[in-house]
């Protein structure tokens, strides 16, 4: 696997746009406090919810003033980073005007875990609350876990293959091997590969239930919920260089595994065996030795279930002499879209931005090659390879 990555776009609590995303991770105490501000703009039953949201959020910048009414945050979110990731890469304008490739060779695989919650419960409450007859089937779409993607196309006029993955935390990492079939297929010259998640009611009460929010637990560990999307312009190598494009980073390699739980009661679970033949697997294609790594962008989380397992297996490849870097800390907990943050922040380390904040091993000096790891709370888990040269 060689896919260059020519274009970055992303809406996040840390700013939108690649420029002001980087521009933040200079000081990561800085950048944690900019994402998380205090009281929810979003959870009016949570005002105290300590939530990554994308605040003063404003979508008319990239969708226009009219036209995007009934579309919900998420579609919102995705299509905004889509276009800023289009035009990073030069493949649009900021008109909309293609400059190389057609929409025909354009697609896009988008991961999310659990997509428009907020607009399932909104039609769910004034069917329940008022009548069915009320529900606006201009937002019925909304409901759809790959509409969010379909609009993109739709925005965008991509008309090559478009995927949505749904498989928790590990969607836009697993994403990347979506986007490289088609590639290697020739059915795209380009793909979008990412994700996206939003802060909504419905899934802050889920989680509590669950018990994994740090809100909620009286000894300060869980997740912290995030918000954002954010996409990569993906490319054969060979074609990137053929176009003069700036080629920003390169995916290697790619793997996977799971780790099935002793119990079938045990809702959230973690293997580090998993992790370790996962990231094996992904240094393998990418035909990479482990001490050649700088730098894990990993999934922790909060939990000790789930970091202490990811932190065992990413030992039991590199040792301890690999810096570990907990790029949710100042994001908060992406779920599907975490695995494309987390390649955003390694090409960030790569062009200067500090490795922070740093969980395990030593501080390191120039990022050239760095190991992002998505882990599901279920027990499959993703790595790719992401270098600069």
């Amino acid at each position: 696997m060689e896919l260059a990555i020519t274009g970055v776009g992303i809406v996040s609590g840390l700013g939108v746009g690649r420029e002001a995303f980087h521009s933040a991770l200079s000081d990561a105490a800085a950048a944690r406090a900019k994402a998380f501000r205090g009281a929810s703009e979003v959870l009016e039953a949570f005002p105290d919810a300590n939530t990554a949201e994308v605040w003063d959020w404003d979508p008319k910048p990239w969708l226009g003033d009219k036209g995007h009414r009934n579309n919900d945050q998420l579609t919102k979110y995705l299509i905004a980073a889509a276009k800023q990731a289009l035009i990073d890469a030069g493949i649009k304008d900021a008109e909309g005007v293609f400059l190389r490739y057609a929409g025909e060779r354009v697609g896009i695989s988008s991961a999310t875990a659990y997509g428009s919650l907020d607009a399932i419960a909104e039609l769910n409450r004034v069917a329940e609350l008022e009548d069915p007859r009320y529900i606006n089937p201009q937002r019925f779409p909304n409901t759809v876990i790959n509409a969010a993607a379909g609009y993109v196309s739709i925005w965008e006029g991509l008309m090559a293959p478009n995927t949505t993955i749904v498989d928790g935390n590990c969607g836009s990492l697993d994403a990347v091997l979506s986007a490289y079939t088609h590639l290697a297929f020739g059915r795209a010259d380009a793909m979008l590969v990412g994700g996206g998640e939003i802060v909504c009611e419905s899934l802050y009460v889920a989680l509590a239930k669950l018990g994994v929010l740090a809100d909620m637990r009286s000894d300060g560990l869980g997740i912290s919920v995030g918000e954002g999307a954010a996409f990569l312009v993906v490319e054969d190598a060979e074609r990137a260089w053929e176009r003069s494009a700036n080629v920003l980073g390169y995916i290697r390699g790619y793997g996977t595994a799971f780790d099935a739980p002793q119990s079938e009661a045990v809702l959230v679970h973690a293997g580090s065996d998993a992790v370790q033949a996962a990231i094996q697997l992904a240094l393998a294609e990418a035909e990479i030795e482990p001490d050649e790594v700088d730098v894990v962008a990993s999934a922790r989380c909060g939990l000790p279930s789930i970091d202490d397992a990811e932190l065992h297996g990413i030992r039991a490849v590199f040792g301890h002499d690999v810096c570990v870097v907990a790029p949710k800390q100042l994001t908060g907990e992406n779920f599907g879209a975490a695995g494309v943050f987390g390649m955003v922040m390694a090409l960030a380390w790569m062009n200067g931005a500090r490795a922070e904040p740093r969980v395990a091993g030593p501080k390191p000096g120039e990022v050239g090659t760095a190991v992002v790891v998505s882990v599901g709370y279920y027990g499959n888990v993703s790595a790719v390879v992401v270098t600069k040269e």
